[in-house]
């Protein structure tokens, strides 16, 4: 029997607002009433504050995974190792998504062990940029504030690793012109799990609560068939839209691609020019009805989202959860795909980063890394398989890529082989040779470039950051790398990556000796989840080692 423990009261709070508000019937217009409608740090200490592990957390009681379970995941070929004078270019969509994370976490939590998570649910890009680190701030006319460190592989310390951290600007609401949010919400029979639309009631009704007069809030719900519950209310009738949200009921269906339709249909009916623009689909992905297939959804999406109307998409719940076409509908809407596991993750996405969630401040970001054969050998990208582009994309400008959006960290990791090291000896290779650069150019590692489009604009800018030994310090803590690198080794335990050399929960853990890392939630959160994967592991991780007492001064994890 499945259950559900309650840790707050924010729940009961929200139940409160539900029952007192009373569900109405009908659909509702702009004003309220009924109408006919239509249907057509390393880690960052700038935001606000990480929720107490025992506020807003609503934790689902599960059984463990049944036989029917009928999850889906892409398959994920993990990056190997590539020899510089045969490919110097490394190529690859930016992503912010953040949904691995949370779905391993709620497995995890759920009592699976790691060897039961399937190997497509671990995205290691998108555990990487779960956390928000301690990244440049953007200049005056920038867009991007980017970061680039390096230091010795901690999995295998005769490698080195590199990072490059990119930040945009936080966005402040109230200058804006206004918010025009369209609530796709899924209502059929295999969202009734109490992990599934009670919790999107919850999620939605603290986004309800975070906005204001100049915003536009409408509903639409799909199941057998859509339905526009409430169209174009203003954001501060808070109690008309919590009524519309908290009467949903789940059954019948899943008709997304309608939902999509008319959803997009009220978007662009309410459009705000310079403004925020968006349709948030909270699912778990199960469509069964009209238009299921990708390549269908694909086809719609990219349609729409040429009116500059975007698609951020939640995925909700377990058992049939679908999240390879929802992050591919998120993909083709130039939006973003989370799971929301709990409140804590929902006040995270919906509140806490509310505009890297809706404000796109950069379209079409493609990352661009080229190394120096003089001093790199070898490199491999850490994560990023399904983002990968050729060397000719970079520059065509109708190839689409990725969006970022404000306040946003994205976060890539190169493992790499130094040049003369006895992992660089050349292995019989008689014809692919280059001559080293020389002079100043010569001393560079290597060269990262960003190329990007303005929101709605068609031609790209291209940006150059090129580095060399000023970037590197001998040990992880001092250049700033641990919490990422710590994140990446996990996943690559999880994976049981063939690349992950001396990983392993032991490992990991014991980086973090003598760091009070308590005094940070989210980071705490992330080692206790370590051990927990620990002990479920069915090979055994031996004793976790204990952190010492006495905190130690560091910039950022």
């Amino acid at each position: 029997m499945k259950k559900m423990r309650m840790v707050s009261g924010l729940m009961a709070g929200c139940m409160v607002v539900s029952a007192l508000a009373g569900c109405g019937m009908g659909r509702k217009d702009a004003s309220g009433r009924n109408g006919a409608g239509e249907s057509g740090t390393e880690y960052a200490a700038d935001g606000a504050e990480s929720p107490k592990a025992e506020e807003n957390f609503v934790v689902f009681d599960m059984e463990s995974p049944q036989e029917w379970e009928t999850e889906e995941y892409s398959a994920v070929r993990e990056n190997g190792f590539v020899r510089v004078t045969n490919q110097p270019l490394s190529t690859f969509a930016a992503d912010v998504d953040t949904a691995s994370y949370s779905n391993v976490r709620r497995m995890l939590q759920q009592g699976r062990t790691p060897e039961e998570i399937p190997q497509g649910a671990v995205r290691l890009e998108e555990m990487v940029n779960y956390f928000r680190y301690d990244y440049r701030l953007p200049g005056q006319d920038e867009v991007f504030g980017v970061t680039i460190d390096g230091t010795d592989c901690p999995w295998q310390p005769e490698h080195g690793l590199i990072r490059v951290g990119i930040r945009t600007g936080e966005i402040d609401f109230g200058e804006t012109p206004g918010t025009n949010l369209v609530f796709l919400l899924d209502v059929s029979g295999s969202m009734e799990d109490p992990d599934k639309l009670p919790l999107v009631k919850q999620a939605f009704g603290m986004l309800t609560d975070s906005l204001g007069e100049k915003d536009r809030i409408s509903v639409v719900t799909y199941a057998s068939g859509d339905e526009v519950v409430l169209e174009g209310a203003r954001g501060d009738q808070k109690d008309e839209i919590m009524e519309a949200i908290q009467c949903l009921e789940a059954g019948g269906g899943t008709n997304g691609s309608d939902g999509i339709e008319t959803a997009y249909a009220i978007a662009e009916r309410y459009f705000v020019e310079g403004g925020i623009n968006r349709v948030i689909l909270a699912t778990d992905g199960d469509l069964n009805i009209g238009t299921t297939s990708e390549s269908g959804l694909k086809t719609l999406i990219e349609e729409k989202k040429r009116g500059g109307v975007y698609l951020s998409v939640l995925g909700f719940g377990q058992g049939n959860l679908k999240d390879n076409k929802m992050e591919a509908l998120a993909d083709y809407g130039n939006g973003n795909y989370g799971y929301i596991d709990s409140l804590m993750e929902a006040r995270r996405m919906l509140v806490e980063q509310m505009g890297s969630t809706l404000v796109t401040v950069a379209e079409d970001v493609k990352l661009q890394m080229e190394f120096n054969s003089a001093w790199i050998s070898s490199y491999r990208l850490l994560g990023y398989e399904n983002r990968l582009m050729s060397a000719e994309e970079f520059r065509d400008d109708a190839k689409d890529a990725g969006e970022l959006g404000a306040g946003h960290r994205v976060t890539a990791l190169y493992e790499v082989v130094w040049a003369g090291s006895a992992d660089a000896e050349e292995d019989g290779l008689k014809y692919q040779t280059v001559t080293p650069a020389e002079g100043e150019t010569g001393k560079e590692w290597g060269t990262f470039r960003i190329r990007y489009k303005d929101p709605g604009a068609e031609t790209a800018r291209e940006l150059e950051y090129a580095f060399g030994k000023e970037i590197y310090r001998k040990d992880l803590r001092e250049a700033g790398m641990l919490l990422s690198s710590s994140v990446a080794e996990f996943a690559m335990v999880l994976k049981d990556s063939e690349n992950k050399g001396n990983s392993s929960y032991d490992h990991l853990m014991s980086l973090w000796e003598g760091i009070d890392y308590e005094a940070n939630q989210e980071v705490a959160h992330f080692l206790e989840l370590v051990k927990l994967a620990a002990r479920q592991s069915v090979s055994g991780a031996g004793e976790m080692p204990v952190p010492e007492d006495g905190p130690e001064e560091i910039p950022y994890f």
